[in-house]
C-alpha cells in the first residue's frame, strides 16, 4: 500500500493536487486495503485519513494500518461536517473529489460544509490511472482467480447434458466457483443456448440446452475482490457446418488480436485488429460491442478496447495491463458465438492468462 500511495503522490504533485478524496470502493481498497462497505480517504502530499463509521473501527485497524481513522456519526457528525474540520486543521484549502463516483447531491453537501475556505475541485481517473497497470500482488490473485474459474468450468462441462436448462447449468457453474474457493462470482453468470446466444448480455432461464447448437458460457470467479472473466461457445452434440463457419470466424479474429497486441498500441487499433477479421468476413454488424476492457478490482475498468468515436480516447497499451480479448459474432434467430480470454500485456506482446480449453 506504501508503493500505491507514494505513486499517487507522485502523479498529484504532478498534476497539482494538494489533497484528494477518495470514495469509490475499488480505489478505496487499493489504495488502502480497507474492504468495509462504507469509507471515504483524504490523501496528501503528508497525511492520510480513513472516514468511517463505528462498525469498522477495528477493521479499519487491521486493514489499514497506514491511515488515520476519523469516525463519522450520520447524526451528529456526518461526512461533511468531519471532514471540514480535518481539513482545516491540517492546513487544505483545495480538495480534489472524483468525479466519476460522487453523487451531485454528495457533491452540493460537501461543497456546503467546506464552505468559502475550502475548495472542491472535481478530477477524473488520477486512481485508475494507477490501477491501469497491476503489481506482482494484483497478478498473482487474479491468477488465482483465473485458475478458479478455468477448473470450474471444466468440471461441470462433463455434466451438462442436452437436457440441463441455462438456470441449472449457471447455478451449477456458480457452485463450483464457491466449492473452488470464490468469494463470490465476478458477475452474474452467462449460460445461453441457441437463439438465447444471440443476445450478448443474455440471462440463464428455462431453455434446455440442447444438441447441435451454440451455447455461449460466460463466467468469472472473484477471489480477494479481483475478478476472472472467461468465455467459451460449447455445442453438445454435432454442430452444423454454420455453427464452425462462425465459430472459426471468431477465434480468427481473437488469435488475431492477441497476436498484435504490444505496448504502444492504441486501444483503437487492438479493437480493429479483430473487427478487421469479422468485417471481411462479412459479420461486421453482428460484432456490436468492444474488443475488451481491463479487470482487476472492477470486472470492466481502464482500458477499454473498442472503436474510436469522439467519447472514446485514444488510450495507449502499456506493460502490466490486464485486459479481456473477446471478440463475438451475434445473429438473430440463430445464436451467437463469443470466445474471451484474459491476457496481460507484457513488453515482449501479450500472455494469455486463461487456460481452459476451446473447441479447436
Amino acid at each position: 500500500m506504501e508503493q500505491r500511495l507514494t505513486q499517487l503522490r507522485a502523479l498529484m504533485a504532478e498534476q497539482a493536487v494538494p489533497a484528494l478524496l477518495v470514495g469509490s470502493a475499488a480505489n478505496r481498497r487499493y489504495l488502502s486495503g480497507f474492504t468495509g462497505s462504507y469509507g471515504w480517504l483524504l490523501i496528501s502530499a503528508e497525511h492520510a485519513l480513513l472516514f468511517s463509521d463505528s462498525r469498522y473501527t477495528l477493521q479499519v485497524a487491521q486493514e489499514a494500518p497506514a491511515y488515520t481513522f476519523h469516525q463519522i456519526n450520520f447524526s451528529e457528525s456526518p461526512l461533511a461536517t468531519v471532514l471540514s474540520a480535518a481539513a482545516q486543521e491540517l492546513g487544505i484549502d483545495t480538495i480534489a473529489c472524483e468525479a466519476n463516483h460522487l453523487s451531485v447531491a454528495e457533491y452540493q453537501q460537501l461543497e456546503q460544509a467546506l464552505g468559502r475556505e475550502i475548495r472542491l475541485e472535481p478530477k477524473q481517473n488520477l486512481v485508475e490511472t494507477l490501477r491501469e497497470i497491476k503489481d506482482e500482488a494484483e497478478l498473482t490473485t487474479l491468477l488465482r482467480a483465473i485458475a478458479l474459474t478455468d477448473a470450474a468450468l471444466a468440471a461441470v462441462l462433463e455434466r451438462l447434458t442436452p437436457q440441463t436448462t441455462e438456470r441449472e447449468a449457471a447455478w451449477m457453474l456458480e457452485v463450483a466457483l464457491r466449492l473452488g474457493g470464490a468469494e463470490a462470482v465476478s458477475f452474474p453468470i452467462i449460460v445461453a443456448a441457441g437463439p438465447n446466444s444471440a443476445l450478448p448480455h443474455a440471462r440463464p432461464g428455462d431453455t434446455p440446452l440442447g444438441e447441435g447448437q451454440p451455447i455461449v458460457i460466460d463466467m468469472g470467479a472473484r477471489v480477494d475482490g479481483y475478478h476472472a472473466d472467461l468465455t467459451r461457445t460449447i455445442v453438445l452434440g454435432k454442430p452444423d457446418a454454420r455453427f464452425w463457419e462462425i465459430y472459426n470466424i471468431v477465434l480468427a479474429a481473437q488469435r488475431s488480436a492477441i497476436t498484435g497486441l504490444r505496448p504502444g498500441l492504441a486501444t483503437h487499433a487492438a479493437d480493429a485488429l479483430a473487427r478487421d477479421v469479422i468485417t471481411e468476413a462479412g459479420y461486421g454488424n453482428q460484432f456490436g460491442h468492444g474488443l475488451g476492457h481491463g479487470v482487476g478490482l472492477n470486472i470492466h475498468e481502464a482500458p477499454g478496447l473498442r472503436r474510436a468515436n469522439a467519447n472514446s480516447p485514444e488510450v495507449l497499451l502499456r506493460a502490466g495491463m490486464v485486459t479481456s480479448i473477446e471478440p463475438g459474432i451475434y445473429i438473430e434467430g440463430w445464436g451467437g458465438i463469443r470466445i474471451e480470454d484474459l491476457v496481460l500485456i507484457t513488453p515482449a506482446g501479450a500472455e494469455v492468462l486463461s487456460q481452459a480449453p476451446k473447441l479447436i
